[in-house]
C-alpha cells in the first residue's frame, strides 16, 4: 500500500511543483490528484506544558477543517506518555500511539509533519531529526542555544523542502503585522530606539517541585535527553525545571527576549545585533538556580552603509511585575507601542523645539493597529497568535508556501540570543563574526 508520504517522496512534490512521468503539475492542481486529500498525520515530539496546554488546542482548533490528524506521541518519560494517550482519548477521543523516544517514532513512518515542544536546548536536534526522516516541523522557539546547533538546524532545513514554522507566533498576529507594515512603508521614520521589557512576580515561574518529587530516572531516558550537552549527573530539577539551568537554557533570553527581539529582526531587516553588553544576577530566588532572575542587555545594530543605526534596551525581572511587558518603537516622530497598539507623536520633534534650530515640527500622525483579539474557531488555547500561527503552519504544510517565522527568523532570535547570553556569562561584550558564524567574546568564540 502506498502512503501519502511514499506517494509525495515518490512524485517529488515541493516548493517547485509536482513532477510525475514528465508531465508538471501546480501546487495547485495537486490538490485534484488522487490521494493528495488524505489526513496530514501528525506527531507530538514532547508532551509538555506548552504542547499541552496551547500547541495542541490551537491544532485541534482547525485540524478537522484543514484535514489533519494527530497519531502519535514520542515522549522520553513514561508518565508523560501515558498521559499524552489519556489527554487525547479524554479531550478529543482521539487513539493516539505512544512512543518511548524520537527514533521510535519516525520508524514506525506514521506522521507526516511533527510538532516540537521539548526542552530548550533541544529543539535544533528535534528540528535535524524530523527533516531526516522526511517530516514537515513546527519547532518551538528558542531554535538554538548554541551556534554550533544553529548552524546544523539551518542547515538541514535550507537542504530539504520540509516546512518548518519557528514558534515566534508574534509574526502571525495581526497588529504585529500592521506595525511592520506601517515601519517598512516609511511612515514612521527611521528607528533611532528599541526598549523592551518582560517583567513578572511568580515564585513558581519555571518551577515543578511537586512534579520533580515523582520524576524518577528509571522511568525515562537521561542520556537521551542530554543529547550533546556536558555530561551531568541525573537531576530531575533540571529535567523538568531545565529553563532554570543553563546550558539546557539559556533561561529569559532563550524563553522570552527571543519573542521580543525577533520583532527587531523582523521590523527592520537587521539579521542580528552588532554588539550585546549585558549584566544581571540572581537576586531574589535562590533556589539553586544557574540562570539569573534579572538582566539588562543593550543591544547595538546598524548597517555598513548607515541605512539601519540604532540601539535596543532590553530588561527583565522576575521578582516585581511592574511595567509588564512593553515592546516601544521610537523614532524623532513619535511611539509605536506595542502593548496598547497605537502609534502616536508622543516624543517626537514639536514645533517649539525645532524652532530653535530653524527646522520643522516632526510629529507622527496617531493610528491605531489591528487588536490581537481576533476569533480563531472553537475549541482554542488561551493564546490568540499562537492559534493564528499553528494555523499559518498547517495551511502551508498543505499549500507549500513558506511560513510566517522561517527558519531564518529563528537562526537569527539566536544569534541575538546566544549573544545576550554570552555577555551574561562572561561580564564581555559580545560580537558576531559573519565568516565563521561564530558569537565571539573576548577575541573567542563563546563555548559552554
Amino acid at each position: 500500500m502506498t502512503t501519502r508520504r511514499d506517494f509525495l517522496k515518490q512524485s517529488a512534490f515541493g516548493a517547485a511543483g509536482l513532477t510525475i512521468g514528465g508531465m508538471g503539475f501546480s501546487a495547485k492542481s495537486y490538490a485534484n490528484i488522487v490521494g493528495a486529500n488524505e489526513k496530514i498525520h501528525v506527531g507530538i515530539v514532547g508532551f509538555s506544558d506548552r504542547a499541552r496546554n496551547s500547541l495542541i488546542p490551537s491544532f485541534e482548533a482547525y485540524a478537522a477543517d484543514l484535514g489533519f490528524d494527530i497519531v502519535g506521541v514520542s515522549d522520553i518519560w513514561k508518565r508523560r506518555r501515558e498521559e499524552g494517550v489519556a489527554f487525547f482519548q479524554q479531550k478529543y477521543g482521539q487513539t493516539v500511539k505512544p512512543f518511548r523516544n524520537n527514533e521510535e517514532l519516525y520508524d514506525s513512518r506514521i506522521c507526516d509533519a511533527v510538532i516540537v515542544a521539548t526542552a530548550d536546548f533541544q529543539h535544533a536536534t528535534h528540528c535535524i531529526q524530523a527533516i531526516k526522516a522526511d517530516c514537515d516541523a513546527y519547532v518551538e522557539k528558542p531554535f538554538a542555544e548554541t551556534m554550533e546547533d544553529a548552524r546544523a538546524a539551518r542547515k538541514a532545513v535550507l537542504e530539504s523542502r520540509k516546512i518548518v514554522q519557528i514558534g515566534s507566533q508574534r509574526r502571525s498576529a495581526p497588529n504585529y503585522q500592521a506595525a511592520n507594515d506601517f515601519i517598512r512603508s516609511g511612515k514612521f521614520g527611521k528607528i533611532t530606539m528599541v526598549e523592551m521589557c518582560w517583567n513578572v512576580n511568580q515564585p513558581g515561574r519555571w518551577r515543578r517541585p511537586k512534579l520533580v518529587a515523582q520524576c524518577f530516572e528509571k522511568d525515562t531516558d537521561w542520556k537521551r535527553f542530554l543529547i550533546n550537552r556536558p555530561y551531568e549527573e541525573w537531576d530531575p530539577r533540571k529535567y523538568l525545571e531545565y529553563r532554570l539551568f543553563w546550558p539546557f537554557s539559556s533561561g529569559i533570553p532563550g524563553q522570552w527576549m527571543s519573542h521580543q527581539i525577533d520583532t527587531v529582526h523582523w521590523f527592520t531587516g537587521c539579521s542580528h545585533p552588532k554588539s550585546v553588553a549585558a549584566n544581571g544576577g540572581i537576586y531574589q530566588w535562590k533556589d539553586g538556580r544557574r540562570n539569573y532572575d534579572t538582566m539588562t542587555a543593550v543591544f547595538d545594530y546598524g548597517t555598513e552603509d548607515g541605512s539601519q543605526s540604532f540601539q535596543v534596551v532590553y530588561s527583565s525581572r522576575m521578582h516585581n511585575s511592574a511595567g509588564g511587558t512593553k515592546e516601544l518603537y521610537f523614532s524623532n516622530g513619535g511611539t509605536l507601542n506595542l502593548d496598547t497598539n497605537k502609534i502616536t507623536p508622543d516624543g517626537g520633534l514639536t514645533q517649539t523645539a525645532a524652532a530653535e534650530m530653524d527646522m520643522h515640527a516632526n510629529l507622527l500622525t496617531p493610528y491605531d493597529l489591528p487588536s490581537i483579539k481576533v476569533e480563531t474557531g472553537s475549541n482554542t488555547g488561551s493564546d490568540p497568535m499562537t492559534n493564528l500561527h499553528v494555523r499559518n503552519w498547517m495551511e502551508c504544510v498543505k499549500s507549500r508556501k513558506q511560513p510566517n517565522a522561517s527558519v531564518e527568523a529563528g537562526y537569527n532570535h539566536s544569534i541575538a540570543n546566544i549573544m545576550c547570553n554570552a555577555s551574561l556569562r562572561t561580564g564581555e561584550k559580545a560580537s558576531f563574526n559573519e565568516s565563521t558564524q561564530e558569537v565571539m567574546v573576548g577575541g573567542k568564540a563563546f563555548k559552554y
